[in-house]
């Protein structure tokens, strides 16, 4: 029985475990190596996106607005990896360029940056950034950027939709608006914190110091108080002023004019029916005046009593001033307004 059973325990101890097939032990160490070098290449982005996100707050340290190059661009903000949002604003500072825009943008930027910087709810989760273009041409021409200011967020993940591009035509570059605008792209709400500003207080210090010196002045004689003219020309005064846009620029800051970056040009009337520069108000106002003036003339010419002919001076030169001043401002009208299909003196 023994002898029988020595051969079976032989063959039985020859056999290799079943848990173990032919080949694994290579394919372990191969599985291993993998997850070795899978953690390693993991460690090494957490390593350099801490390096970035570290030195990104040194600079917002020292500066609310950090100025970037070529290099520093395509490391901070096109290079994985990056788990912050980056708002860039693409200028033209330099004076040869002469963009007055770009300087009046760049106050604004600047006091929403500063308002991020110092405010309670700082992170690094968003970071402000300019691009003047003499110093990042190449990145102009990589972005198809041809005009100055140009406002972009750059998302931490992915690249940047046609909604990361702040509508500065039809919105403009006040603090608020771009404020606005990064909330509905990062959920970073910003609270602007515009330094004060003295200047409206002492104008007003100034109205009423000269009123009150002119009555003080003419205190023996108040007639002029009651002079009808006079009041017409202050009402007509104010009207010209709201009707011609002048509170819509006190909010909404527009720049004076635009000059275009390539072939230097300068627009006064803005192409858009959402937006106007503020020479457009003042042309506009000076229209809306001479066609007032010309409404008078031909009033006065039809209820004087004086010379029949020099009646009909009077009354051709307010027409005059009506049909020309007023097809000027129409034709402004049907620029702005395209499709507008009525038209009376042909300016374009």
């Amino acid at each position: 029985m023994g002898a029988r059973g020595a051969p079976s325990r032989r063959r039985q101890a020859g056999r290799r475990p079943r848990y173990l097939p032919t080949g694994s032990f290579p394919f372990l160490l191969l599985l291993l190596l993998l997850c070795i070098q899978l953690g390693g290449g993991q460690k090494k982005k957490e390593n350099l996106l801490a390096e970035k996100v570290e030195q990104l707050m040194e600079w917002s340290s020292r500066r609310s607005v950090f100025r970037m190059n070529g290099d520093k661009f395509r490391k901070f903000i096109k290079a994985p990896p990056r788990n912050y949002s980056m708002i860039v604003m693409f200028t033209a500072l330099q004076p040869q360029r002469q963009c007055s825009v770009c300087r009046l943008a760049n106050e604004e930027y600047q006091i929403l940056a500063n308002s991020w910087r110092y405010s309670s709810a700082f992170c690094n989760k968003l970071f402000f950034s300019k691009v003047d273009y003499d110093e990042g041409t190449d990145i102009f021409q990589q972005l198809n950027i041809n005009s100055a200011p140009t406002f972009m967020h750059f998302p931490p993940k992915g690249r940047p939709k046609r909604a990361d591009t702040f509508d500065l035509q039809r919105i403009g570059f006040g603090a608020e608006q771009l404020a606005k605008w990064i909330a509905d792209r990062t959920d970073v709400h910003i609270r602007v914190f515009r330094p004060p500003n003295y200047s409206g207080t002492i104008a007003l210090a100034l109205l009423v110091s000269l009123v009150g010196g002119l009555l003080y002045l003419r205190r023996n004689n108040l007639e002029f108080i009651y002079n009808k003219t006079g009041w017409a020309m202050v009402s007509l005064c104010i009207v010209f002023a709201m009707t011609s846009g002048q509170m819509w620029n006190h909010i909404r800051g527009p720049p004076y004019a635009h000059k275009n970056p390539h072939n230097g040009q300068v627009s006064y009337i803005h192409g858009s029916s959402q937006v106007q520069f503020v020479a457009e108000s003042h042309i506009i106002l000076v229209l809306n005046a001479a066609i007032t003036m010309g409404m008078v003339l031909l009033n006065e010419a039809a209820t004087s009593k004086g010379d029949v002919g020099k009646r009909r001076i009077i009354c051709l030169v307010g027409l005059g001033l009506v049909v020309f001043f007023f097809s000027f401002l129409l034709s402004i009208f049907r620029s702005k307004y395209h499709g507008y299909p009525y038209s009376d003196l042909d300016f374009e």
